[in-house]
């Protein structure tokens, strides 16, 4: 058993953990905003935790996949919102990341809770990984 830390992806839909399960590389885009800062401190080629677990319930014991970072992508978008009384902008930031499936852990602590700080888990990770 090796401990290391790792960026975590929180609230990831249990139907994409699923699909990552398979073996095959997917494209994933985010909106939240605490998930983007996060992926701010990272870069392809990194190994990163993912859980359907919410970011502030997420606590040592919580199940996740580890996935490795193929590719990222952090933009700014805008939005206009065209209304009979005024015209609205509004800017929305994603990240496109595009990985594929490691392995299943375990976080065994959990750090960066505060707002604007990545959020970052030690895990016990496995020391055999699926072959593919």
């Amino acid at each position: 058993m090796i401990c290391m830390k790792y960026a975590a992806l929180t609230g990831i839909s249990p139907s994409v953990i699923a699909e990552l399960k398979s073996g095959k590389p997917r494209t994933l885009e985010l909106n939240s905003a605490h998930n983007i800062i996060t992926l701010t401190g990272t870069a392809p080629g990194d190994c990163i935790f993912m859980t359907s677990i919410t970011e502030e319930d997420l606590s040592p014991g919580d199940p996740g996949i580890m996935v490795d970072l193929l590719a990222l992508n952090i933009s700014m978008k805008r939005v206009e919102v065209a209304n009979p009384v005024f015209y609205e902008e509004r800017e929305r930031m994603s990240a496109r990341i595009k990985v594929r499936f490691r392995g299943v852990t375990i976080a065994r602590d959990v750090e960066g809770r505060k707002w604007g700080e990545p959020t970052r888990v030690e895990v016990v990770t496995s020391a055999c990984y699926r072959a593919g």
